[in-house]
């Protein structure tokens, strides 16, 4: 049960955007852990982009309010986490490309250039 119910909580989490980027948290690689145990209880570890991120408490209750919404979630537990930070290198595939088709270049690459 829990790898479907698992799997059915990554869709709704491509549902939950940082409001300054385009890109749902989950092909953001905000979610550092997901964890679901049998009796539908979730504990997620998640970070965001910048720690003085102004609207954190917004966005961690918006994967809280999304995960809750699957039917089989009996609690939900968000460690909101800044080690180790968050760096482009964590998006998905999915994310870089949704990344390029709105700001026209590949994050992932020009990070990459200027951490070298």
């Amino acid at each position: 049960m829990s790898d479907d119910l698992k799997e059915r909580i990554i869709e709704k989490l491509k549902n939950v955007y940082d409001p300054e980027i385009p890109i749902d948290v989950w092909n953001l690689g905000l979610i550092y852990d997901l964890n679901v145990d049998e009796g539908g209880n979730v504990k997620v570890k998640m970070t965001l982009t910048a720690r003085g991120c102004p609207i954190a408490y917004m966005i961690v209750n918006s994967v809280k309010s999304a995960i809750m919404d699957v039917k089989g979630v009996n609690s939900v537990d968000v460690d909101l986490v800044w080690d180790p930070p968050w760096t482009p290198s964590r998006m998905t595939k999915e994310g870089r490309e949704k990344f390029k088709a709105f700001f026209g270049y590949d994050i992932v690459e020009e990070w990459s250039k200027k951490v070298s």
